[in-house]
């Protein structure tokens, strides 16, 4: 089967459905925390977050936000992190889904640097929040693009040193190749989500142009195996 990658998918996967609950919601965040570590994917958010962090005293208290954290497995290993390089991390994972905040909390005992929040980014609530970095780690892709551009500027005004964003290459190999692995999967959400996920990702040109909207910031863009990119956001630094 053909598919055209050419422009973004309209089309809704089953985990945007925020009442969404149970075994399969919690087995779906679990795999899905698996994947993304076999593929590369914590692997390109801590090292854009290292790369960020290298110009931050460690005896600063930083604070970070991880937008759509799920069961916290991103947020965990940003803990970890902190704690080897002797970072002082005040971490908030957020989550629009009770089940999946309450889910992160239980999976995040032996984390008290970690608190979990439940509530949507659009909202006029999250507008409110300030932070000193944030990380999303496949979760842009889940909005129209006036929806991204509105929380990427909304992101810039309120965290103040920048974001550190991982998300999908859109490209008919990176489709083939999860179709091939989802012959392994027996999850059907998994299947059916990470096949939207890739047909909502992104072309590198994409973000150049959702960046060129943004003031007062540089942004740096790099492929990640597998199939992903590796996107870096900085405020300019106030030199009054």
């Amino acid at each position: 089967m053909f598919v055209n990658t050419r422009y973004r998918s309209k089309e809704t996967e089953i985990m945007d459905d925020f009442s969404l609950q149970g075994d399969m919601l919690r087995q779906t965040l679990d795999q899905i925390a698996q994947i993304n570590k076999r593929l590369g994917g914590n692997k390109a958010t801590l090292g854009g977050l290292d790369t960020i962090l290298q110009t931050i005293p460690t005896s600063n208290v930083i604070r970070i936000a991880d937008l759509g954290c799920g069961s916290g497995d991103m947020l965990r290993a940003i803990a970890d992190y902190g704690r080897k390089k002797k970072y002082r991390l005040a971490l908030t994972g957020i989550d629009n889904n009770d089940f999946t905040v309450n889910y992160a909390r239980k999976c995040s005992a032996g984390y008290p640097e970690i608190r979990y929040v439940k509530m949507d980014v659009l909202s006029e609530a999250f507008r409110e929040q300030e932070f000193d970095i944030t990380v999303a780690t496949l979760f842009l892709h889940h909005f129209d693009d006036e929806q991204i551009g509105r929380l990427l500027n909304d992101l810039v005004t309120r965290n103040r040193i920048g974001l550190v964003i991982n998300d999908l290459h859109r490209s008919n190999m990176a489709y083939y190749l999860f179709r091939f692995i989802s012959l392994f999967i027996r999850n059907p959400m998994v299947r059916n989500d990470g096949a939207i996920s890739v047909l909502r990702g992104f072309k590198k040109k994409e973000l150049e142009a959702f960046h060129n909207a943004l003031t007062n910031t540089t942004s740096t863009i790099r492929w990640k195996w597998a199939f992903r990119y590796q996107w870096i956001i900085r405020k300019y630094e106030r030199t009054n």
